[in-house]
């Protein structure tokens, strides 16, 4: 039996510890983790599940418009299941199988990282969509380049955060 003010304290302290070890353990989910590339400053995160869809959509510098690049999360990775774009520019595919779709050009390039580097800009207006909510990666991250990857996050880092 617990008689004293002192062991009472000591037992709500341990199992108190007890409760914030184990959540800390406990994993909530994956995320999807936005930091800076130089720091590694955590600008976002998002929850994310098996099949996610993340896209980031600009306008492209030169030809002035929109390009989507989509990504799925598969596997702790992020797979680039399409690129869509409205016109051919530098630094799109011009030699990829690519097929008409609602006036955009549209495939399915191959790819999967562990992480994925983008530098957002002004004028190119960087979005970042990730289940059904969209983020200003411009206003983000100050215009800095920026990697997106994937981890676990514990109950505890999602209370935290």
């Amino acid at each position: 039996m617990l008689t004293s003010n002192r062991t009472r304290i000591l037992v709500a302290v341990a199992l108190l510890a007890l409760a914030v070890g184990g959540s800390a353990a406990v994993p909530a989910g994956q995320v999807l983790v936005v930091e800076d590339a130089e720091t590694g400053e955590q600008l976002l995160t998002a929850p994310v599940q098996e099949d996610t869809t993340v896209s980031i959509e600009y306008n492209h510098s030169v030809e002035k418009t929109r390009v989507l690049d989509e990504y799925t999360v598969r596997d702790g990775e992020l797979e680039m299941t399409r690129m869509e774009f409205e016109s051919y520019g530098w630094g799109l595919p011009a030699r990829a199988d690519v097929h008409k779709e609602n006036g955009s050009y549209v495939f399915d390039p191959e790819g999967s990282w562990e992480e994925v580097y983008v530098k957002p800009g002004h004028i190119a207006g960087h979005k970042l969509h990730v289940s059904g909510e969209t983020y200003d990666l411009v206003a983000l991250s100050d215009a800095r380049s920026v990697r997106l990857h994937l981890t676990n996050q514990s109950v505890l880092d999602a209370a935290l955060h």
